[in-house]
């Protein structure tokens, strides 16, 4: 056992709206980039969609008791634009705005603290139409997106999520294609995750003009970076790729700056930043109450001079490494090195773990429980990790595990199972896997507890 957590350290877990929500159709919600991108043959694992999910929108009521009965004090999850917007501006839609309203009101019942991202992927399909975050004009739509929300519930949220992950968004969605819109170009790219950024400085001013007194961050994809080897080639990649994942999107939100030796790597490759104008960077770094930090594994990075566009690769882990269902490396210690990494480069802004978690897709067996003794151990080492980084003076004031419930996975679909409770997606019958047993224990400890025993009961 280690220490205890700071008084008021706040244990959640997370989701997103696209990935269990369903209900695509209905209460006046709008079409998604994502439900256009689902329904395009080839382009999600298995042909799902996430028209059903895990059926959330109606079944919040017992989920939120769940949550309560597992002692989460902070539940993360995202409001759907299209709810909010169907055509992404225009009249609000009272029925979708109604429904987050009752969400954060049963949260706050049971004395969970809502944790609320603005955007997490699902952009209206009318504003891509119009060319979508490659659009500037989207940027004022965001804008006053996030107003209404702050103006609605403002008054009883007091942690947002301006965007997630805008580095998933700008390279799966704009480079590679992999994810909605399916785009496949640098220069889109490139002005995607600007405009992305943008958004977050807009939402700040907004927030701050309210004076609601809510803390407002970005929930970074951060990846700790190792070289394949000590050669000079293979230390100067790791960097390379450590600008184009990580300090490419902290650097102006906590700078106000972007760092100079991606800025020449991009315009070698994609030509002059003119998406970047006057002040623009100064809105960006308007303000970060706070780090969000989704960590699943580090990447090892060789040079590939073959490789386009930016010549490295990532190294798959070799055989013997320990790794989750999806080949994904589990270092906890890597997250060590991040936390200590954002505080001594960026200072000590208030960190908070907004995604940790793994894939491992264990079933129930024949008397209905769900022995998922590696997320179990998953959950203690990363959880020892966030307490030695609080140890060392890292200001980290919560974790919210990846995720609440197996859901929808993106291109991968249904497969990957990340959840602390597993969903039968046929029956729609939620299970309490042993992980979550354990999590509901070191919650109520307030420390990390031994795993021996501990899923045996």
């Amino acid at each position: 056992m280690t220490d205890p957590f700071p008084e008021g350290f706040l244990w959640g877990a997370a989701t997103s709206a696209y990935q269990v929500e369903g209900a695509t159709r209905e209460d006046g919600r709008g079409e998604s980039v994502w439900d256009r991108f689902a329904h395009t043959p080839g382009a999600v694992a298995g042909g799902d969609t996430a028209d059903v999910a895990c059926d959330h929108y109606r079944r919040w009521p017992a989920d939120v008791r769940l949550m309560a009965a597992l002692g989460l004090s902070a539940y993360r999850f995202s409001v759907a634009w299209p709810r909010l917007f169907p055509d992404g501006t225009g009249p609000v839609n009272r029925a979708g705005l109604d429904h987050y309203d009752r969400l954060v009101d049963a949260l706050l019942a049971h004395r969970i603290t809502p944790v609320v991202t603005l955007y997490h992927w699902d952009l209206p399909q009318a504003l891509q139409d119009r060319g979508g975050w490659r659009n500037r004009d989207v940027v004022d739509r965001f804008a006053d997106y996030a107003d209404t929300c702050f103006a609605a519930y403002g008054d009883r949220v007091t942690w947002w999520v301006t965007q997630n992950e805008p580095w998933i968004v700008g390279v799966l969605g704009h480079l590679r294609g992999l994810h909605a819109p399916g785009e496949r170009d640098l220069a889109g790219a490139v002005r995607v995750m600007h405009h992305l950024l943008l958004g977050h400085g807009r939402a700040v001013q907004a927030l701050r003009a309210r004076g609601s007194g809510g803390r407002a961050g970005v929930a970074f994809s951060l990846f700790p970076h190792v070289p394949a080897s000590e050669a000079a080639e293979d230390v100067e990649a790791a960097h390379g790729s450590d600008g184009y994942v990580n300090r490419w999107f902290l650097d102006p939100v906590l700078r106000g700056r972007y760092p100079e030796d991606m800025c020449r790597r991009y315009e070698d490759l994609a030509g002059p930043l003119a998406a970047v104008r006057p002040g623009d960077l100064e809105i960006i770094g308007a303000g970060a109450d706070f780090v969000g930090v989704n960590y699943y594994t580090p990447r090892v990075v060789r040079a590939a001079p073959e490789s386009e566009p930016f010549g490295w690769e990532v190294v798959p882990a070799p055989d013997g490494t320990a790794v989750t269902d999806l080949g994904w490396r589990i270092a906890p210690d890597a997250l060590i090195g991040l936390l200590l990494r954002l505080r001594d480069d960026y200072g000590d802004v208030p960190v908070l773990v907004t995604e940790n978690g793994a894939a491992f897709g264990d079933e129930p067996d024949a008397g209905g429980r769900v022995r998922d003794r590696r997320r179990v151990r998953f959950l203690h080492d990363h959880l020892a990790a966030v307490r030695a980084a609080i140890d060392r003076g890292v200001p980290v004031v919560g974790y919210l595990h990846w995720s609440l419930l197996d859901n929808f996975e993106w291109a991968m679909g249904y497969t990957p199972r990340f959840g602390l409770v597993h969903v039968d997606y046929r029956t729609q019958a939620r299970t309490l896997k042993d992980s979550a047993r354990y999590y509901a224990r070191v919650i109520a400890a307030n420390t990390v507890l031994p795993v021996d025993g501990d899923t045996d009961e």
